[in-house]
């Protein structure tokens, strides 16, 4: 257990966080799915363009790394695209 009040109080700080960025990643995850499994260009462009800003601002908050942030946004783009073809 911490003995110092700043310890205790950053080991309460970083649970807030973590239970944050979870949500946070689960919440990106469910959209991604939800736009992998749209079969409509409109909805899948109007996803798109959410996700890729929740995708960014985890990146950003570094919940996730930004390479896998532009991985996933870049294979989530061919999808979007080779729904109108």
């Amino acid at each position: 257990m911490a003995n110092h009040k700043s310890a205790i109080k950053r080991i309460r700080a970083n649970e807030k966080k973590r239970l944050r960025n979870r949500y946070q990643a689960k919440t990106t995850r469910t959209f991604i799915k939800r736009l992998r499994e749209a079969t409509e260009k409109s909805v899948a462009g109007e996803l798109y363009k959410t996700v890729s800003s929740m995708l960014d601002k985890l990146a950003r908050k570094n919940v996730i790394h930004k390479n896998k942030a532009s991985n996933l946004k870049s294979k989530l783009a061919k999808h979007v695209a080779k729904l109108a073809a």
